[in-house]
């Protein structure tokens, strides 16, 4: 009896002593309801004045569009902070842009540019020349005549107009990912968890949380498209990407991001668009309506990989 019982005790101080051991937390997945915190971007300013129109610059275009845009932001979602990484004529250098977006924890970057088109050369023969030429050197040189093609040479306005958006190229989604990787570290909670960032679940599970990235910068952009088409004077040109040698800023993000090209400041309609109120008023409501489009979504958004896992195509709308 008293054996059975001397078991008995040693079996509870065992089983007391395993629970008293709290098991390693599952890997967090860093995630956010609704829109908390927008990163407006105003491209170029200060020392880089972007691309020249005939009247403006695209420093000057993007930075009153972008101030209106945030106004239009805040009036719409009053809870959400509004960040700008520039509100005046500074330059912030590409990469303390991005800095700037990542610690402020952006849940979405908004970039505004201007586009920008080449002047078209025009070639045209207007007869012949006498051209003089020699050979030879020092006291054998000999002097030359000959007739050559004479061109005048104009040039004129590109015709390109029209506002599109950019995303960060889905190709490119492994150099985004090392940004991704970083962010998700630093929203853990180091006092339960301290991630590995080579431990292969933490890169599988970032390398999809870089996929939801580009799946709600595409939905957000395509949304862009739609409302600047249905509700501005400018030309639809539609969703394009790129990649680290188009834009650096958008693979630096740790969130999703965009970056709107408004129009082309070298068209002398769309840079008078783009310079007048009522435009960069449009512009920046078609934004607002995008993002409100956006948000309605994007609700609902799981916390546990695998429901993210289990959504699959349906990833852009989680």
């Amino acid at each position: 009896m008293l054996q059975k019982l001397i078991y008995c005790l040693l079996g509870t101080g065992l089983c007391i002593v395993l629970t008293s051991y709290r098991t390693a937390p599952a890997l967090p997945w860093p995630v956010k309801h609704g829109i908390n915190t927008i990163i407006i971007d105003a491209g170029h300013g200060g020392r880089d004045p972007g691309a020249h129109g005939r009247i403006s610059t695209e420093k000057k275009v993007c930075l009153a569009i972008a101030l209106n845009l945030g106004r239009q932001l805040k009036a719409q979602f009053p809870d959400t902070k509004i960040y700008y990484t520039r509100m005046t004529d500074n330059y912030p250098e590409i990469k303390a842009r991005a800095d700037y977006a990542n610690r402020n924890k952006g849940d979405l970057f908004i970039s505004i540019h201007a586009n920008a088109a080449p002047r078209i050369k025009h070639k045209k023969f207007i007869g012949y020349k006498t051209e003089t030429y020699y050979t030879r050197k020092g006291k054998k040189r000999i002097k030359h005549t000959r007739r050559v093609k004479k061109y005048k040479i104009t040039y004129t306005d590109n015709p390109m107009r029209g506002a599109e958006t950019y995303i960060w190229a889905a190709d490119r989604s492994q150099i985004k990912g090392e940004f991704v990787s970083n962010r998700m570290a630093e929203e853990v909670d180091k006092g339960e968890y301290v991630p590995n960032l080579n431990d292969p679940e933490f890169k599988a599970k970032s390398l999809l949380w870089t996929k939801r990235y580009f799946n709600k910068s595409l939905l957000l952009a395509t949304l862009v498209q739609k409302e600047i088409a249905k509700n501005t004077r400018m030309l639809n040109r539609g969703v394009k990407q790129r990649n680290e040698k188009g834009i650096w800023v958008l693979q630096a993000t740790a969130m999703p991001s965009i970056l709107v090209e408004t129009g082309y400041i070298t068209n002398s309609s769309d840079e008078a668009y783009l310079n007048s109120k009522q435009g960069q008023t449009e512009i920046a409501k078609a934004i607002v309506n995008a993002v409100k489009r956006y948000r309605a979504a994007t609700t609902g958004t799981s916390q546990h990989l695998g429901a993210v896992q289990g959504q699959k195509a349906g990833a852009s709308r989680s």
